[in-house]
């Protein structure tokens, strides 16, 4: 699954996002997040070609239990997971080089 430009219209579960196999990239934020929609050219950039990973883009907020699970504070966050697992963490990214930095973190890896 390629770079997501929207938002899911329904958040997975916090047990959903456990049973993921595989690389996936996390990614909290909002669509009226000025830091998330400076992020997004970086983000595609960084996930372009890369169908060997998942990224649910995840709209997160008041009330919004898979956001606090994961104790996002700030947006956009990234988190790199490997077989639902936590590998590595990135709140509002400034470069390309550390989304892929995240990115090989749980690409590295084999299952």
């Amino acid at each position: 699954m390629p770079y997501a430009a929207q938002y899911l219209a329904l958040a997975p579960s916090r047990e959903e996002v456990g049973r993921l196999a595989g690389a996936a990239v996390l990614e909290f934020g909002a669509p009226w997040c000025p830091h998330c929609q400076r992020a997004q050219p970086l983000i595609g950039q960084a996930l372009q070609g890369r169908a060997d990973l998942a990224h649910l883009k995840v709209e997160d907020g008041p009330g919004q239990r898979l956001g606090r699970s994961f104790g996002v504070r700030l947006w956009p966050t990234l988190v790199f997971l490997r077989d639902g697992q936590e590998q590595a963490r990135l709140v509002r990214p400034q470069t390309g080089a550390e989304i892929r930095a995240g990115v090989q973190a749980i690409s590295a890896q084999t299952p």
